[in-house]
């Protein structure tokens, strides 16, 4: 997605955090910005993340341009306080934070993040978008890209996931959105199940199971971007989270945030561990 904005928008300019291979956000259309090589548009900003997210508010601020940076999630924790300046400025920068959670596997507690997703999400003026598959992902990008006064962090997985039946980039504006409901024969399911990324492929087939097993109606919600639906209408909200219907939702992060939302929050309240990601899930 991201190489697709770059061929076609000029002002498209970034890097990642000595993260190349593993963000895969090298630009095909264009090669390294270097002394020989001043037309390029790809930047190798080093071990350096909070340096990387403050030249990226610079060049916004100089105008012309349209950063991005990028490194793994946890590591946004370094430079926390340039994308601060960046939401209080109005400085659209994209930060795309890769390997977003304990599905990372083998590198471990220091590389998996549990406390950032809440971090990210308590400062005013920043979209936090976790897709889950390549339709959110797309959508995501766009609404990144039209709000070129707000700061957008894409908060994507290391590992593979499958295209989930029903998701849809023109739904990401509204933050969130029914997905599927299973055995529910009004607008009032008896579970309703939120997740985001990675997890709500889990999250349906787990719905799929209880629906079928239990006999009972479940809905299935895609929440990838919690402030675009803090902007939609109670009424609509009230079409996704039915007054009345429990809510529980699932998400390999802290759970603390979701009690806005869940009665019950799944999450991980700890720090991860060192193993496949199938045995960390």
């Amino acid at each position: 997605v991201l190489n697709s904005l770059a061929f076609n928008m000029d002002e498209i300019f970034g890097g990642s955090a000595d993260l190349t291979g593993s963000n895969l956000t090298a630009l095909k259309c264009s090669g390294d910005f270097q002394k020989d090589t001043p037309q390029g548009r790809y930047l190798r900003f080093g071990v350096r993340e909070h340096a990387m997210a403050a030249i990226c508010n610079g060049m916004f601020a100089h105008g012309g341009f349209r950063p991005y940076c990028a490194t793994f999630l946890t590591f946004i924790g370094y430079a926390l306080g340039a994308v601060r300046v960046s939401a209080l400025s109005g400085f659209g920068v994209l930060y795309i934070m890769t390997h977003d959670s304990i599905g990372l596997g083998e590198d471990g507690p220091t590389h998996q993040p549990i406390e950032m997703l809440e971090s990210l999400r308590a400062t005013p003026n920043l979209l936090v978008f976790r897709p889950a598959d390549g339709n959110e992902t797309v959508g995501s990008y766009v609404i990144a890209m039209q709000r070129s006064k707000t700061p957008s962090v894409l908060s994507l997985s290391r590992q593979a996931t499958p295209t989930i039946d029903n998701t849809s980039a023109d739904k990401v504006a509204f933050g969130a959105y029914v997905l599927d409901d299973f055995n529910v024969n009004t607008n009032k399911p008896v579970l309703v199940l939120v997740s985001t990324g990675t997890e709500l492929a889990l999250t349906v087939e787990l719905a799929k199971q209880l629906s079928k097993e239990d006999n009972i109606g479940i809905r299935v919600v895609s929440m990838p971007c919690w402030e675009l639906f803090e902007e939609q209408s109670l009424s609509y909200q009230l079409e996704v989270f039915p007054d009345g219907s429990p809510i529980m939702s699932i998400e390999a992060s802290t759970p603390h945030g979701w009690k806005k939302y869940a009665h019950v929050p799944f999450g991980v309240d700890s720090f991860g561990v060192s193993a496949p990601s199938n045995q960390c899930y």
